[in-house]
């Protein structure tokens, strides 16, 4: 499937939701990392996913397309393209798209068997 460190688009790992997608590029389960996960979100207009937690790793969400409400624990930030957060291990969090174009964002883990609770 992969080689040297590289994920063919043929080769990566969707999983649809009735909210938008989650496409996996980069992790235990695809044989590529043994550190990271690594992946990108689209995010139909006006649909959110569900609040959850990572009891495991950090993440890191990367703003590429769109505009989005991000709530982690009780803080609310609006964020658009080119917009980073960071948010640790155990917090609550998710995203709301508030525009009227696909969100679209690059997130990535501090575990290549990142745990999600919530979701």
């Amino acid at each position: 499937m992969s080689q040297g460190g590289i994920t063919r688009k043929a080769d990566v790992l969707i999983e649809e939701h009735s909210w938008g997608r989650l496409q996996w590029m980069v992790s235990d389960k695809l044989g590529n990392s043994e550190t990271m996960t690594v992946g990108r979100c689209y995010i139909h207009p006006h649909q959110q996913n569900p609040p959850h937690y990572h009891p495991n790793c950090d993440e890191v969400l990367h703003v590429l397309q769109g505009r989005i409400k991000h709530r982690v624990n009780d803080t609310y930030v609006d964020l658009e393209a080119g917009d980073t957060i960071s948010i640790p291990s155990g917090a609550i969090h998710n995203a709301v798209n508030v525009g009227t174009e696909e969100a679209i964002f690059v997130i990535s883990f501090s575990s290549s068997q990142r745990d999600t609770v919530g979701e």
